[in-house]
């Protein structure tokens, strides 16, 4: 199996996030990949199917990843059923983040327990 055909969910993740400046080379045993990713949130999402995919330290992968807006984590279109503490959980595995999540929102939020569908959340940087 090529390296390609082992890290496909790899490269297939990082067309469908729109990753700019993708580059893949496959010599020696080793894949190169590189890109630049919209936000970290999209670069971990890159990393964690790497991890999935070979494990926390893969020898047969090096992966380039850089972040072009480096101001907030990602940003958030609020869903219906929705709230504050399950989208801290979705991005930081933390319920207790919301706080972080309602103070960088403070411009469009007045109450942590308020939020409405639609609404474009800054998810901050921890």
């Amino acid at each position: 199996m090529s390296l390609q055909n082992k890290y496909k969910s790899v490269l297939d993740l990082g067309l469908s996030l729109g990753i700019q400046e993708g580059s893949v080379e496959e010599a020696n045993g080793v894949l190169k990949i590189g890109g630049i990713a919209k936000t970290q949130y999209d670069k971990d999402q890159i990393w964690d199917q790497i991890k999935d995919v070979a494990g926390d330290n893969p020898t047969d992968l090096i992966a380039d990843i850089k972040v072009s807006n480096t101001s907030y984590y990602t940003k958030h279109t609020v869903a219906k059923g929705e709230s504050l503490s399950l989208i801290a959980k979705k991005y930081y595995k933390d319920v207790s983040k919301y706080k972080q999540i309602f103070e960088a929102n403070k411009d469009i939020l007045d109450n942590p327990d308020l939020i409405h569908p639609g609404q474009e959340l800054i998810i901050p940087n921890l």
